[in-house]
């Protein structure tokens, strides 16, 4: 199937290792342009050196509130267009609601939430029809996952905003979809099971409440990233589609 993605020219967001890297691996796979970002120069240019020409390492942090306008103008002046963003940001502090500081919360919220809203804003800004704004996001918009607490107050909040802003855009012929990944076999996932103690039983405990009975491969979310983001999706929008084997059980 040809998702329509060759020469199309996207933005992803934390894309020098994890989810965001396994999206953007994906994109350039079909033939699309990545302007790819990480907090770390060199790390940003090694990752997309591993992309090959068709992609751009950017040295950014989500918290800069002129971070967005420069990704976007330097996706313009690189690739000569803009037809959209995935935004995928590092999960905040692990903590527990009596652990968390004030200081933990304020980083996260300037990073994950409203460094999020800046940079969808910006994306809304330029894009025309046919242009898709993605968040990754997390099972916790549906579930609080224990030891995030943090993560379970700020990413609910995000897929809100992004199905209000599905609702603005759509009349412009403009998408906006969210990804809510859980057991993703990435460092963070094998960190997070590693907070319990023993991490080989949390994941084995883990894999017994997935319907599939494993853990998800980054690949399989970054093929699934770039399904959403490509025209051959043009009639999703304001969708939250976990990618987790069948975990959550709600509709």
């Amino acid at each position: 199937m040809d998702l329509g993605l060759r020469d199309r020219v996207y933005v992803v967001t934390g894309a020098t290792r994890g989810l965001g890297h396994a999206s953007a691996t994906a994109l350039a796979a079909e033939g699309a342009k990545v302007i790819i970002t990480g907090r770390d120069e060199k790390g940003a240019a090694e990752a997309a050196a591993g992309l090959g020409p068709g992609a751009l390492g950017v040295a950014a942090d989500n918290a800069d509130p002129a971070i967005a306008q420069r990704l976007i103008s330097t996706a313009r002046e690189r690739f000569g267009r803009f037809d959209g963003i995935l935004i995928s940001v590092g999960g905040p502090a692990p903590g527990f609601a009596a652990d968390n500081t004030d200081e933990q919360w304020q980083a996260a919220f300037e990073s994950v939430f409203l460094g999020a809203v800046r940079l969808a804003r910006a994306a809304a800004a330029e894009l025309g029809e046919g242009g898709v704004i993605g968040f990754v996001l997390s099972g916790s918009v549906h579930e609080p996952i224990p030891g995030l607490t943090i993560s379970n107050g700020l990413r609910p909040g995000l897929a809100g905003f992004a199905k209000s802003l599905a609702d603005e855009l759509g009349p412009r012929g403009v998408r906006v979809i969210g990804l809510l990944p859980a057991r993703i076999d990435t460092d963070r996932v094998r960190e997070l099971d590693a907070l319990s103690g023993d991490a080989e039983s949390a994941r084995a405990a883990n894999e017994s409440r997935i319907p599939l009975r494993r853990y998800g491969t980054p690949e399989e979310f970054g093929r699934t990233a770039a399904f959403l983001l490509s025209p051959a999706a043009s009639y999703l929008t304001g969708v939250m589609l976990p990618v987790d084997g069948g975990a959550r059980h709600g509709f």
